[in-house]
């Protein structure tokens, strides 16, 4: 019988009411703890967390690769101080251990102390980090103070529908789907941007979106497969994708959040398609699912 994957789910900022911090994920935190084995075990085992204050390394993140976890989903919601160069260390050591990632953040430079975290950071592209020299224009004119990347997928509550890119990715495999992949995931009116860095050939795009605004296409998550020398990783467009504001606006978000929200996810069947997604990439990056 196999022993539950230990997950960390952290953020990148301290305890912080009026901001995302970690309380708001506790859907996804309650979904994968509840999640069984045939034989009725727990899959998981789950710990949730903000870190400890910054301007100093954090006590779990710094130890990370030394620690029992399996793997660590990091919500990068900072403003760009949200890692220590400790932490930093300690996170390409747990990879190169074997420890899966899945690394996420959001909109324009929200998120960008990730930067540095090897080529997980290289596929987070954001506004004055990890930029080409020419910066697109907004696609998201909703929020003008929000500049690119900032992708529009619809409103926070509500559906988006993604498309699997060939060949299909364990992650977006979905049997009980009318098309054998996941096909929505939540909406949110500025998505970030990721792509699969050149420097990393075992990295592919496995999941796009589409822009309600524009009609764009946008990457919504980059795999990059398990190799002798490191674990497997996900970097993902948008912590949104897994917050409890999205899943359910009525949980609340923090005061800064102007866009209306809709409320379409909770009680539409697309949630399955959303568990199905998440439990995907929890068992691909524990190494159970192929």
């Amino acid at each position: 019988m196999s022993k539950p994957i230990n997950i960390l789910l952290q953020t990148t900022i301290e305890p912080t009411e009026n901001d995302w911090h970690i309380g708001r994920f506790s859907m996804l935190r309650d979904y994968l703890a509840s999640l069984t084995s045939p034989e009725g075990e727990p899959l998981f085992n789950v710990t949730a967390r903000d870190r400890d204050p910054v301007g100093a390394p954090d006590s779990v993140l710094c130890a990370l690769d030394r620690s029992d976890f399996d793997e660590l989903w990091l919500f990068a919601v900072d403003v760009g101080n949200g890692l220590d160069p400790e932490d930093q260390a300690a996170i390409l050591r747990f990879r190169a251990r074997g420890g899966g990632l899945m690394i996420t953040r959001d909109h324009m430079d929200l998120g960008c102390s990730i930067c540095d975290l090897g080529a997980i950071g290289a596929a987070h592209v954001f506004h004055t980090h990890n930029a080409g020299p020419t910066i697109p224009p907004p696609d998201d004119t909703e929020t003008p103070q929000i500049q690119w990347p900032n992708f529009h997928s619809g409103a926070n509550g509500g559906t988006q529908r993604v498309e699997a890119m060939m060949p299909v990715h364990p992650v977006m495999r979905d049997a009980a789907s009318e098309t054998g992949t996941v096909m929505f995931l939540p909406a949110h009116p500025h998505e970030g941007a990721v792509i699969a860095p050149a420097s990393a050939p075992q990295a592919r795009v496995i999941a796009t979106g589409q822009s309600r605004a524009t009609g764009k296409r946008f990457n919504i998550a980059v795999a990059f497969e398990r190799t002798e020398t490191d674990g497997p990783a996900i970097a993902e467009s948008t912590f949104h994708h897994f917050a409890d504001y999205n899943w359910d606006p009525r949980r609340g978000s923090p005061d800064f959040v102007s866009e209306t929200p809709v409320y379409e996810l909770p009680d539409s069947p697309a949630m399955t398609s959303v568990h199905r997604y998440v439990r995907n990439v929890a068992l691909w990056l524990g190494g159970r699912l192929a």
